[in-house]
Parts: structure tokens; C-alpha cells; sequence
């Protein structure tokens, strides 16, 4: 078979025939992959080109199988126009979206869209909400969205934040109240004690780790975590808990290969943090820091310690790593001795107090061993009391030039 060949000055008409009669003509080249095509296509149009290419491709591909599916492409076509023009998707989103939705008049996502409306929801929120889950165009206003968000008002959610938290985590709108919804609830209400953590932990989380974190904290009570750990750990860091319970489970099984203790507080810790990546992004992580030389018995002894010092990117590590070592002239195992450098912000906190150590050690004030573990990791009061103002007559300058530094790192 001979490749499609695209001539110049092709309209948007034209190009979505010649692409639908290559796909169906078996043509080599585009066989088997119209999704790519169609994105391909929609790289190299403009807005409206897009637009009227979405909307023949649908048609042609049509006419080129059963000319008896007229009514039915015309119906795709009307669609992909709705959420273009009712919802603000771009041209591309629109087809994609158009597959899991399916109404022949505007009755029925208008009902959705004016319900939101009605509801406290701002014209960007209702969009990224639809873009998320466009099936939800299909939805009930009364039976089947109403009841959610009378249920989240009886336990005192104010109708903003709860147009956040469903803008957040729509498929709690399409879940059941009576049998999933209100259950959870229910288990965090007596796990947390009392209403109002419960309500922070869904703002905290979106709303996403409510109705499926339930079977994991049960994996952690079992493997013999405390109850006050589980509950610091699902008030912090709620969205951790989503994941299926097998991964869960393997997981515990993990960290205690590793070393830890259930009953302290970084086992939980470490769980999350082997919850956050795959196995493979945990080893390319292992070798960003094999590249400062570090073994992985030395990681692992870091990642003891700070077991998110294993959740920041590979990018940070090496940006951190190389202002540690190469900028300060410090040895790589720096981090194995206080990885919680690693978890700290390079622009924001590390190079404007790295500034302060080598004004404060250039004037003999400090000694190059100096602490700097808790320089680099203090809340911003501790370190401007203990580290400038404690030296403002030897060094008057320190703060308007730390200050400054501050400033350039926004």
C-alpha cells in the first residue's frame, strides 16, 4: 500500500476524508491507529480547523463503513460541538470526551450544567469537573447529584467548599450515598472522633481518599501500626491511603524487609512513601544517588531516617546534591547523616540560609562543622533567632542581605 501523502492547502473537509479513506482502505501507514491520527492532525490545525476536521472525520468515517449510520455520526458530531461550546473543552478534549456520553438534544447536560450552576459552582469549576468526568453529563440532577451535596451541608460544608471538593474528586458524584459514601464516612467519623476532623481530612484529600482508604488503614491496624500513628498519618497525607489493598499490603511486607518497626511512628512513614512510586522509579532514585557515590546501604540508612528523602524527584536530588557538594564543598554522605536536606526547598530555604552560613563562618562565628542540619531544616522563626539576630552586632548586615536573597528566590 502506497503512505498517505498530504498536500499543500488541503481544507480541514478534504484532510479528514483522506484520512478516513486511508484507515478503511487498510492503507499501511494509518491502519489501525486513528487516535494518533486524529491527535496528529489536531497538532497542525488551527482552533477552528480542528474543530470542522473533529466534526467530518466523525462524519466521513461514517459514510466510508454503512451509509445507514448517518443519524448516528451526526449525533457524535453534535456532541463534540456541545462540549466545545457548553463546557469549554478544546476541540481535542471534546472527541476524546464524546465516547462516554451519549444525548441527542441539549435537554439533559443542560439539567447538569445549570444544577452546578444553581449550586455554587463557577463556570472554570464546572468545566474541570466535566473534563474529569464527563459521564456525569448523563447524571440525574435530583436523584442522583442532589443527594450528595445535601449530605455534605448536613455535616456543615459550606456550599463553596464543597463545590471545591467534588470540583476535586467528582466521582464522588456517581458513587452510591446509601452504600458507599455514607459508610466511609461513618468509618473516619469513628476512627477520627469526631466530625470536623473527618470534614478536614476530605478538604486536606479532595474528597479522593475518603471512600477507598478505608481497606488500607484496616492493612496497617493489622500489621500491628498504632492507632495514634495511623490517624497522624491519614490527617497528613490522606490521598497516600489510595491504592489497592494487594499493593498495600505488599507494601507493609516491604518496609519490614527493610527494618522498620510497625509501632514507630516512620514505619507509617516509609509505607507512604513506598506507596508514592513504582518500583522502577524507586530504583532510578537509587541511582541518582549511587552517582554521588553513595551505596545503597548508606540510602537505605537515609532513607530510615527520612523516608521522603526517597519521594522527591530525581531532579531535586541532583539539584540539592550539587549545591551541597559542589557549590559548599561538602562530602555526598552529608545526606545520609541528615536526609532531611533533601526534602527541603533549594530556592526558597537551603541557598538564602546557605548565604547566612558563609557570611556568619567567613567571619569566624561559626566552624565549618557547624550544625547545619538544623540551620537548613528550623522553622523560619528559630533560624532568623538563632542564626541573625543572635549576630547582629558582629554582622548588622546579615539580615537585609538573607532578606534579600529571600526576595530573589519568589
Amino acid at each position: 500500500m502506497l503512505p498517505v501523502r498530504l498536500e499543500p492547502g488541503l481544507t480541514s473537509c478534504a484532510l479528514a476524508h483522506l484520512v478516513t479513506e486511508a484507515l478503511f482502505d487498510g492503507n499501511d501507514v494509518v491502519y489501525g491507529f486513528p487516535s494518533i491520527i486524529v491527535h496528529v492532525v489536531c497538532c497542525i490545525l488551527s482552533p477552528t480547523q480542528k474543530l470542522h476536521f473533529l466534526q467530518n472525520y466523525s462524519l466521513s468515517s461514517s459514510s466510508s463503513t454503512l451509509k445507514s449510520t448517518s443519524t448516528t455520526s451526526n449525533q457524535h458530531s453534535f456532541i463534540v460541538d456541545y462540549l466545545i461550546k457548553s463546557c469549554g473543552f478544546p476541540p481535542e478534549k471534546a472527541f476524546w470526551a464524546s465516547k462516554y456520553v451519549n444525548f441527542k438534544t441539549p435537554d439533559q447536560p443542560d439539567s447538569v450544567l445549570a444544577f452546578f450552576s444553581s449550586h455554587g459552582f463557577t463556570e472554570t469549576q464546572i468545566s474541570v469537573l466535566i473534563r474529569r468526568l464527563p459521564q456525569v453529563l448523563m447524571s440525574d440532577p435530583e436523584k442522583t447529584l442532589l443527594p450528595k451535596i445535601v449530605f455534605f451541608h448536613s455535616k456543615g460544608v459550606s456550599t463553596e467548599e464543597i463545590a471545591k471538593i467534588l470540583t476535586g474528586a467528582p466521582r464522588f458524584l456517581i458513587r452510591s450515598l446509601e452504600n458507599q459514601i455514607i459508610p466511609s464516612y461513618n468509618f473516619f467519623k469513628k476512627l477520627l472522633k469526631s466530625e470536623e476532623k473527618v470534614i478536614a481530612a476530605i478538604k486536606h484529600s479532595g474528597g479522593c481518599s475518603l471512600l477507598d482508604a478505608a481497606p488500607n488503614i484496616e492493612v496497617l491496624r493489622e500489621s500491628g501500626v498504632p492507632e495514634s500513628n495511623v490517624v497522624a498519618l491519614f490527617m497528613s497525607q490522606p490521598r497516600a491511603f489510595v491504592c489497592s489493598t494487594d499493593r498495600s499490603k505488599e507494601i507493609v511486607e516491604e518496609a519490614k524487609k527493610m527494618g522498620f518497626n510497625p509501632e514507630n511512628v516512620t514505619f507509617a512513614l516509609a509505607v507512604n512513601a513506598l506507596r508514592a512510586m513504582s518500583k522502577s522509579t524507586w530504583e532510578k532514585k537509587v541511582e541518582v544517588y549511587k552517582k554521588w557515590g553513595l551505596s545503597e546501604e548508606e540510602i537505605l540508612v537515609a532513607f530510615k531516617k527520612t523516608p521522603w528523602c526517597m519521594v522527591v524527584s530525581e531532579e531535586k536530588i541532583m539539584a540539592i546534591m550539587d549545591f551541597f557538594v559542589n557549590k559548599m564543598g561538602l562530602e555526598s554522605s552529608i545526606v545520609v547523616r541528615y536526609p532531611g536536606l533533601i526534602t527541603q526547598s533549594l530556592k526558597r530555604k537551603i541557598i538564602p540560609r546557605c548565604l547566612v552560613y558563609e557570611i556568619l563562618l567567613s567571619k569566624g562565628l561559626i566552624k565549618k562543622d557547624f550544625g547545619l542540619n538544623l540551620m537548613f531544616v528550623s522553622t523560619e522563626s528559630y533560624f532568623l533567632q538563632k542564626y541573625v539576630k543572635k549576630y547582629e552586632e558582629e554582622a548588622p548586615e546579615l539580615l537585609k542581605l538573607y532578606q534579600e536573597k529571600l526576595n530573589l528566590s519568589k
